[in-house]
């Protein structure tokens, strides 16, 4: 009896135009299929019967995360430059010139002790004189590195230095010092510290305009209403100013253009509709119903794709012999 009662409600809310209608209804929600389990005097509830006039369309999620992922992306990248420009290579330089002093000592010791004459105070005497030899323009170096700097403690030691085994001695202050103990192949020029600078800018001129984007389209929507379309910008353009319609790259890419032209003035309307809306069937497609409410109010041209239907000619060429 009851469901027999929100039918007939609804059926002569419907032949009446009515927006919504008013039933009885008491402490109880409506069941999964949208009819009630009980009705009573007590309260009412509505239900729309027609959609709701304004559409709004805010910022997808899948906006969202692209949107991020380029901000991350650029942001990184900005800030491996910077510590390449800074300190990296640098370091990496400070690493290979010392690299290169353990094989000079190697050699020298060999050389001197050729003949197996050489005494510990002789060596010590020669190393403690030797400092690594590093370049002269200090850009490619660490800022805080002061020279000249002297040989290791390691290779001043002439017991260590004997077996000549200059590899397990270079690995073993690595360790110590906590440095990389494969050092570069080449030292990093200064052109090549300056361009880690210039890439790490603009790194950093892109995450920011990635950043700003972001920013400005959450705060953003296009809506359209009976009146009006709300472009994202904010501008409300009658519907009586759309003059044309372009449609051709909406099914392929989401994206439709609106010339306008009227008191409201002149200019060009760009709809996104994987920005705004989105296409979701679970969400209801708001772009799409977007479009549909815009075009139910459209009277001017539209251009869009139209696929042509197959002659039959063509039908009895396509099919196999």
């Amino acid at each position: 009896r009851n469901l027999r009662r929100l039918y007939e409600l609804i059926r002569h809310g419907r032949e009446r135009g009515a927006s919504a209608i008013h039933f009885p209804r008491y402490n109880c929600p409506p069941v999964a299929c949208g009819l009630l389990s009980r009705l009573e005097p007590d309260c009412l509830t509505q239900i729309p019967m027609t959609a709701p006039d304004k559409i709004i369309c805010k910022p997808t999620p899948w906006f969202f995360l692209r949107a991020v992922v380029i901000l991350v992306l650029f942001s990184v990248l900005g800030v491996l430059f910077y510590r390449d420009g800074s300190t990296g290579y640098r370091k990496k330089n400070e690493n290979f010139y010392l690299h290169r002093s353990f094989q000079a000592a190697n050699d020298k010791f060999a050389e001197l002790n050729a003949r197996g004459s050489l005494t510990a105070v002789e060596w010590q005497a020669f190393a403690e004189k030797q400092s690594v030899h590093f370049p002269s323009d200090a850009s490619v170096l660490p800022a805080e590195m002061k020279q000249p700097v002297s040989w290791p403690a390691v290779l001043q030691d002439f017991q260590r230095m004997k077996p000549l085994q200059w590899n397990i001695l270079w690995l073993e202050y690595t360790k110590e010092r906590g440095l990389d103990a494969a050092p570069p192949e080449e030292p990093y020029t200064a052109r090549k510290i300056q361009e880690q600078w210039i890439v790490c800018g603009i790194s950093s001129v892109l995450a920011a305009t990635a950043a700003f984007f972001l920013l400005r389209t959450l705060k953003r929507s296009i809506s359209v209403d009976s009146e009006a379309v709300t472009t994202q910008q904010g501008r409300r353009i009658p519907h009586s100013d759309l003059k044309k319609l372009d449609l051709r790259k909406w099914q392929s890419k989401g994206l439709a253009f609106i010339e306008y032209d009227g008191p409201s003035g002149q200019g060009k309307i760009r709809i996104d509709g994987l920005t705004y809306g989105g296409f979701k069937k679970e969400n209801g497609e708001p772009a799409e119903c977007l479009m549909q409410k815009i075009r139910s109010h459209f009277s001017g041209e539209i251009t869009e794709y139209v696929i042509p239907a197959a002659s039959p000619e063509d039908a009895e060429k396509s099919e196999p012999a």
